[in-house]
């Protein structure tokens, strides 16, 4: 990689870019990506293709429901190191793994929410250490939200957790094999989205726009496409004029994956390399950091570990069963306990009737026995 020449002119002042340059061609960077959709919505096929390399293999999902009994939301890390023209990045991809795959979804945003804080934990506890040199950072720099493509509108889990990751990363809204549905299909579902967005006061990530940068309307262009329709695929296919593109192929054609008619892949690219990678990092630190470190510093004392809160799913999970079979185990005893009183009380009344028909019998004898002594007593007074 050639650096700039520096400028002899002046006393050096504007030289102080190109020597940033050198610092940072030098070291290098580091950049983590987070993954969260649900399975086979393509999140590890497009992470393949935006880096045009296989960082993680493809997942078999005919055995995804073998592991229904475990509900929980995983965290997977893959982590690799990029270079172009002799500048080299540490890459780190977060997938989330189960997440929205059960009938019952409910607080399966925690792992995710709670893998986001602790980076950004781990981080302010590694600065406050007396050596800081090699600090470990995997504070998540960009989040892409896969949309299913349903053609109506979010989800109450779609909403949910875009809510809460909306204000500790920079979210992107992606709509996931955007192939599945006709253009006309596509603008009307991008632009309820869109609404919903709004609506519910999600926070999103947006490039920023300033008036005298040269950029600016290519930011627009970025903007405009949220949230981004994407296909993905790693595949050469052949079309019908004989190119060699990556996409899909049907019987009506090619999908390409980098042809901006057919979806926003090009744009999504961009956004998250080409030309606002430095954004993506920069406002991690700068804001979604700093606002977590504010926070906590505010309610916590110098060194104070982190109050670590048991909401883990898993366990609330244990507890309800418990909870369950406790309840159905009472109840089970009370219907034992009722079946025993009322036949309790059934052989209380046979016996009360037992009882009542013996004293009917000997008061029934005692008359029989009187009448008796009654007669022999007039019989013996006539002799």
């Amino acid at each position: 990689m050639a650096n700039p020449a520096p400028s002899l002119d002046g006393i050096g002042i504007a030289n102080l870019p190109n020597q940033r340059h050198k610092i940072v061609a030098k070291r290098g960077g580091h950049y983590t990506i987070m993954v969260v959709g649900e399975s086979g919505l393509g999140k590890t096929t497009l992470i393949n293709t935006l880096f045009s390399t296989e960082l993680s293999p493809a997942k078999n999902y005919n055995k995804r429901h073998f592991k229904q009994l475990d509900k929980l939301t995983e965290v997977e890390i893959i982590k690799a190191e990029l270079e172009e023209r002799q500048f080299k990045v540490k890459l780190t991809v977060i997938d989330t793994p189960g997440f929205g795959d059960y009938v019952n979804n409910r607080d399966s945003w925690l792992p995710i929410v709670e893998f986001i804080d602790d980076q950004h934990e781990a981080y302010m506890r590694q600065e406050q250490q007396p050596q800081r040199h090699e600090k470990t950072d995997l504070r998540v720099h960009a989040c892409l939200y896969f949309i299913r493509p349903t053609g109506h509108t979010l989800k109450p889990l779609d909403i949910e957790i875009m809510k809460r990751l909306g204000t500790r990363v920079n979210l992107i809204p992606v709509v996931a094999k955007a192939d599945t549905l006709t253009q006309n299909d596509l603008f009307l579902f991008k632009q309820r989205v869109r609404e919903v967005i709004a609506a519910q006061g999600i926070r999103i990530y947006t490039p920023p726009l300033e008036a005298d940068d040269e950029n600016a309307e290519h930011a627009r262009v970025l903007i405009d496409a949220i949230p981004f329709s994407i296909i993905g695929s790693t595949e050469d296919v052949k079309t019908l004029d004989g190119r060699v593109v990556k996409g899909r192929e049907y019987i009506w054609g090619v999908a390409e994956v980098e042809n901006e008619a057919h979806c926003d892949f090009k744009k999504l690219r961009s956004l998250l390399i080409r030309t606002h990678m430095l954004d993506l990092i920069s406002t991690s630190e700068e804001l979604h950091y700093e606002n977590y470190r504010q926070a906590q510093m505010e309610t916590r004392k110098f060194g104070e570990p982190k109050v670590k809160k048991l909401d883990n799913p898993r366990f609330k999970e244990e507890e309800e069963q418990l909870r369950k079979k406790f309840t159905e185990q009472v109840k089970a005893e009370e219907a034992r306990f009722r079946q025993w009183e009322q036949h309790l009380i059934a052989e209380r009344d046979r016996l009360n009737k037992d009882l009542e028909q013996a004293h009917s019998a000997i008061k029934q004898l005692e008359a029989e026995l009187e009448n008796l002594q009654v007669g022999y007593g007039r019989g013996t007074g006539r002799r």
